[in-house]
């Protein structure tokens, strides 16, 4: 019968794979919820602010 398994000497990434994703899980849930929060809504704010800036210069281009 074949063995399958991977010899001694060599290290198994799957172990540093689950413990990496234990530590990202155990983030702090304040800093994401903070990060969460303001970022979309502060670009959003940008994106209405330029949206309405390239319009009025349309317009004054128009009529101008």
């Amino acid at each position: 019968m074949a063995n399958n398994q991977a010899p001694q000497g060599n290290h198994d990434p799957a172990g540093s794979t689950q413990m990496f994703r234990a530590f990202v899980d155990e983030a702090p849930q304040g800093r994401q919820a903070a990060a969460t929060s303001g970022g979309p809504r502060i670009g959003l704010i940008l994106g209405v602010v330029v949206a309405v800036a390239v319009v009025a210069a349309v317009a004054w281009l128009a009529l101008g």
